[in-house]
């Protein structure tokens, strides 16, 4: 996901975003821990995406105290 396209989203679907990453990364690690992970780099790129959303929200939360 690219961080352009986060910045169009609003806050609450920034959050919903993050848990649904989140959850997404924990079923990639359990995955992993019983051997039936196909792809690993799903994970790094589920981390990358994580942290582009905190980024993006995080310049949002900056806007608005300034704005």
């Amino acid at each position: 996901m690219k961080a352009r396209e986060l910045r169009e989203l609003s806050i609450p679907e920034l959050k919903e975003k993050l848990s649904q990453l989140r959850e997404e990364l924990f079923n990639l690690r359990f995955q992993k821990s019983i051997h039936r992970l196909e792809n690993p780099m799903k994970i790094r790129n589920i981390k990358r995406d994580i942290a582009r959303v905190l980024t993006v929200l995080r310049e949002k939360e900056l806007k608005i105290r300034e704005g």
